[in-house]
């Protein structure tokens, strides 16, 4: 068994992406791509002891890009104009487990940064944003290679998306 590090460290890299389409707009677009987890799915995988196989194609049906929306916090703007902040701003928890299990069995605490956290919000042009951390970095920061090379592999998966979406891919996702 792997001893544990008391500390890890890395520098993240928070990719902020303009976005030249509305809140609402780009949101709704991003959820159509990245669906919700089907929890009632799942689950009816876990009751009946199902392989590892039924796992991944279940996933391959429902994650037509590599992600499922694990949780959503809904729009906190409402709130926050309680305190005279009027922009909108939804944060969700973006991920595959079935890729997620690739850094589990090496060191289950690559979980910390699994899923990987997304942020849509207005931005300051009047368009849209999109906050994400740049996943290799902090995946790396574990020094194992297979849980690395899965970072980089989610790199290449958010690019995907981002593409998909038809807005601007950051050049750290590609490199």
């Amino acid at each position: 068994m792997r001893q544990g590090r008391a500390e890890r460290s890395y520098q993240a890299r928070c990719l902020d992406i303009s976005i030249d389409r509305s809140f609402e707009d780009f949101r709704r677009q991003y959820e159509q791509a990245v669906p919700p987890y089907d929890d009632a799915a799942f689950n009816a995988l876990v009751a009946r002891d199902a392989p590892w196989d039924d796992v991944l194609s279940l996933m391959r049906e429902r994650a037509p890009h590599d992600f499922l929306i694990y949780w959503s916090s809904g729009d906190l703007q409402p709130m926050m104009k309680l305190a005279g902040d009027s922009l909108h701003c939804v944060e969700y928890l973006m991920g595959n487990h079935t890729t997620a299990e690739r850094m589990f069995r090496h060191d289950p605490a690559a979980m910390l940064y699994a899923p990987l956290r997304t942020m849509i919000s207005d931005g300051p042009d009047g368009g849209a944003r999109f906050i994400i951390e740049q996943p290799s970095r902090a995946f790396g920061s574990f020094g194992v290679d297979a849980i690395h090379e899965v970072g980089l592999e989610l790199d290449r998966e958010v690019a995907a998306l981002l593409a998909f979406l038809e807005v601007p891919v950051p050049a750290h996702l590609s490199d």
